[in-house]
């Protein structure tokens, strides 16, 4: 996206929760014994992110993008790697606003089911999100289309932004916050929301290790994608208005496919939720040690999608 676009702040996110309140859930937040995960300490506070509309937080920036953002009517382009395309979709379905939507050939079969369901026009093509991407935005430059991006513009980092405000309302006692980080569109809005408030945590794939490269640079930087969450968490470069939060970003940390995999089996076992690949991935951290919280330390973890086929039910 272009360098010179506004950034968020507290006052976009206030007006994009006003916008999108009669349009998304108000989604549950609650404490779990940290010993019912084997794990020490106190309670975790779990935010169930995946009951939104469309399984995924990303409702909450696709809304925002369409009631806030002038030519809307004319209908809407989106590259995705499967969540945000089918919150587009869904928005779009909503608002009675055309939706196409690009997505790369890795995105599971669960999400390319989700955005077809919600009446959009879908295009599968290339291997990965950019190559989706290049082609949504000539389809839309050819068509005078409306262009979401998935994680890196104003509107959608103000809409995802809405996801710490509404947390904090329902549990202000935190101190931590794990969140998982894809192109950076949740944790850049929340960390915009938060000011530095509470130490955000961010999560990666270690085959996506988007913002931790980042960080170490400097500045966003190109990185290989690949494993088990690349088509939620693999964007191959952490979006400017995200990075430009960093500030307010404590670190990250790095979990490997297998610990993924294992947590969104305990999850299940324990929670009886089902979570996909990056959904879990914030989970994965504390079973794993990969953040170890200090004694005392009141830690929230956010469950931000369950597009998954992962889970048959005979």
């Amino acid at each position: 996206m272009t360098q010179n676009q506004p950034h968020p702040d507290r006052h976009s996110i206030r007006a994009a929760e006003a916008a999108i309140r009669p349009y998304v859930r108000r989604t549950p937040v609650f404490a779990v014994s940290a010993a019912d995960f084997g794990l020490s300490g106190t309670d975790l506070n779990f935010k169930l992110e995946f009951m939104q509309h469309s399984g995924t937080f990303k409702a909450r920036g696709a809304f925002t993008n369409l009631l806030l953002r002038e030519g809307a009517e004319r209908g809407v382009v989106a590259a995705s790697g499967g969540n945000h395309g089918a919150a587009v979709a869904f928005a779009a379905m909503r608002l009675g606003i055309k939706a196409h939507i690009y997505v790369p050939k890795i995105s599971s079969p669960a999400k390319i089911a989700r955005i077809k369901q919600y009446g959009a026009d879908i295009v599968v093509g290339g291997d990965t999100y950019p190559d989706a991407l290049a082609a949504s935005r000539g389809f839309a430059r050819e068509h005078g289309l409306l262009e979401a991006h998935a994680y890196d513009a104003f509107e959608t980092l103000s809409g995802q932004g809405t996801v710490g405000l509404e947390w904090e309302q329902q549990a202000p006692e935190l101190d931590t916050l794990l969140v998982a980080v894809g192109g950076g569109g949740l944790i850049g809005g929340i960390a915009t929301w938060y000011e530095g408030r509470v130490r955000i945590i961010g999560v990666e794939p270690e085959n996506a290790p988007t913002l931790t490269r980042a960080l170490k640079a400097g500045e966003p930087v190109d990185v290989p994608v690949s494993g088990i969450a690349a088509d939620s968490l693999g964007a191959r470069r952490i979006g400017e208005l995200s990075f430009a939060q960093r500030q307010h970003i404590a670190g990250t940390t790095l979990v490997t496919d297998e610990a993924i995999v294992a947590a969104q089996r305990t999850i299940w076992d324990v929670l009886r939720v089902v979570a996909e690949p990056g959904g879990a991935a914030a989970m994965a951290a504390l079973l794993f040690g990969r953040y170890v919280p200090q004694p005392g330390e009141k830690v929230g973890v956010l469950l931000c999608g369950a597009n998954t086929t992962a889970v048959t039910f005979a």
